[in-house]
């Protein structure tokens, strides 16, 4: 069964946003990070997909584009790939020490850029 957690976003432009929460699948051992979000049709109810340890994301087999949100070990962002393409996409970030899969146009939304810092919300 998935691991579902809520994230808490922190940073100038995410605090601003009315819902800065993320909800997102666990992805942490190697079957799941390859499995990644391919062959699914949507997200199903999460945010998105956090992928630890990762520091690249392909495309293959995916159905939807994707934004993709690189963390450092600290869990803050480093780079933000917006709309990367079904079937075609490639990316990496060597710094990244986790990615994080959103449905495309979500970062935006969300308010996320490089310095946010995305923190387990307390239970």
């Amino acid at each position: 069964m998935a691991r579902i957690s809520e994230y808490e976003i922190k940073g100038a432009s995410a605090e601003k946003k009315k819902y800065p929460l993320l909800r997102l699948e666990a992805a942490d051992n190697f079957v799941s990070r390859f499995r990644g979000l391919m062959l699914r049709k949507s997200l199903d109810g999460i945010d998105g997909l956090l992928l630890s340890p990762c520091s690249s994301v392909h495309m293959c087999f995916m159905r939807f584009p994707l934004d993709i949100v690189y963390l450092d070990e600290d869990y803050r962002i480093i780079k933000i790939v917006p709309r990367l393409n079904p079937w075609l996409g490639v990316s990496c970030c060597l710094r990244a020490k986790a990615a994080i899969e959103l449905a495309a146009g979500r970062s935006a939304e969300l308010g996320l850029t490089e310095g946010c810092s995305i923190n387990p919300r307390p239970r």
